[in-house]
């Protein structure tokens, strides 16, 4: 599983209207902490949750997805379940926070 690069709006649109679950990651490439994080989400993603779609969003070459979305500090976390999102997370993001925000309604959606 790969997190795909969104830098067009109807992209964006696109993944979160067409998917059952969506993590969008916002942050930029001078965020170290964002650095970080990334490749922990993504496994927590290919582990637990291996049917969410995946979109990373550079803050610096596309802040009109940005601001499109509220997103104002990084790294910032959106998680959509079936076009609407369901929650936020940004700056200080707890793995098991975002794991347990994921988990219930990843399971009412694709575990039947």
């Amino acid at each position: 599983m790969i997190m795909e690069t969104i830098d067009t709006m109807p992209r964006l649109q696109e993944l979160t209207e067409g998917s059952e679950g969506v993590l969008l990651y916002f942050s930029n490439d001078a965020c170290n902490v964002c650095k970080v994080l990334k490749p922990k989400v993504i496994e927590l993603l290919q582990e637990q949750f291996p049917r969410m779609e995946m979109g990373y969003i550079d803050t610096d070459r596309s802040p009109e997805l940005s601001g499109q979305h509220r997103v104002f500090t990084i790294p910032t976390i959106l998680i959509f379940f079936q076009g609407r999102e369901q929650h936020r997370f940004s700056r200080n993001i707890s793995l098991h926070q975002l794991e347990a925000a994921i988990e219930r309604p990843y399971s009412l959606i694709f575990e039947e």
